[in-house]
């Protein structure tokens, strides 16, 4: 289990279900994203991610650019 305060930098798919963008991780599972601007170029590909976690699967998203 991931601490909260902990830095992510993960791959994955961006997806966005409703109004909420999430990160279908590469590793398993999903994190909800905390975004500062609104990626929607970028939906449904694959990007990386940087961030820290601020909640349990919510991540504080510093960027999501594509991989």
């Amino acid at each position: 289990m991931t601490v909260i305060g902990t830095r992510i930098d993960e791959a994955g798919t961006l997806i966005r279900e409703g109004g909420a963008f999430y990160l279908r991780r590469d590793l398993g599972g999903r994190y909800q994203l905390e975004l500062q601007r609104t990626p929607v170029d970028l939906v449904e590909k694959r990007v990386q991610l940087v961030g820290t976690l601020v909640g349990k699967d919510l991540v504080n998203a510093d960027g999501v650019a594509a991989a």
